[in-house]
């Protein structure tokens, strides 16, 4: 019914059109007239085909709509295979997520988030497909490359060092006004925190979160004293 209306506000404008272009030239012979009518009746007859056939596309996909299973007849005969209801999976979908949140943010304990996410996959539920990526590919790369720094690491002294300068290498704090760290650590060993003899050996304490920021505050904060010519 658009179709048809759509069709004669077309046809009526072609008339309009042409009683102005007849207007404007003001002569026109009956055979030039009758030549535009036969032009627009040829292009009525062609828009009518196009009507025709739009209408048989609409009721193929009407037909095809139709014999379409219902979306969550579908999702519910899917839950079914894992002998799960929507309920059992939206509890698990909140599991899957708040894991992934914590693996991405490296919250330790490492140990902790491979036992979750070896739960998870034990699951029937990891299989469905809203799950299986998350499960089996994002959250188990996150965790291969989450590479958790020991909580203790034993360190020989050699000639040359000092509590600054073992506190500024790389693998340990890579800031040396963390060395108070390494002393307290080991005052069964230091005596005074500026000898520290060769083949002694130390225990590298993990900095907390709260000790890394005060420390790397104090080393952005630090002006060193001005020298006097």
């Amino acid at each position: 019914m658009k179709a048809l209306k759509y069709l004669s506000a077309i046809f009526a404008l072609l008339v309009f059109l042409s009683a102005a272009t007849f207007a404007q030239e003001k002569e026109m012979t009956s055979d030039e007239w009758e030549a535009e009518m036969a032009q627009f009746t040829a292009k009525k007859a062609e828009l009518t085909k196009q009507i025709v056939e739009l209408k048989k596309e609409v009721a193929t996909l009407k037909a095809k709509l139709a014999g379409l299973q219902d979306p969550e007849d579908c999702r519910n005969e899917t839950y079914a295979l894992v002998g799960a209801s929507k309920a059992d999976v939206d509890a698990f979908r909140t599991k899957v997520n708040n894991l992934l949140a914590k693996i991405m943010r490296k919250e330790s304990p490492k140990a902790d988030r491979e036992a979750a996410l070896e739960e998870l996959k034990n699951s029937k539920l990891s299989a469905l497909p809203e799950f299986f990526e998350k499960i089996h590919n994002q959250a188990q790369r996150a965790l291969d490359s989450w590479i958790e720094k020991p909580k203790e690491i034993i360190y020989t002294v050699v000639k040359g060092d000092c509590l600054w300068y073992i506190a500024k290498r790389k693998e340990h704090y890579g800031n040396g006004f963390a060395w108070p760290i390494i002393y307290k650590a080991n005052r069964d060993k230091i005596k005074n925190p500026d000898l520290i003899y060769p083949k002694q050996v130390f225990k590298i304490p993990a900095l907390s979160d709260e000790e890394a920021a005060h420390y790397d505050k104090l080393r952005k904060n630090y002006k060193p004293a001005p020298i006097n010519n």
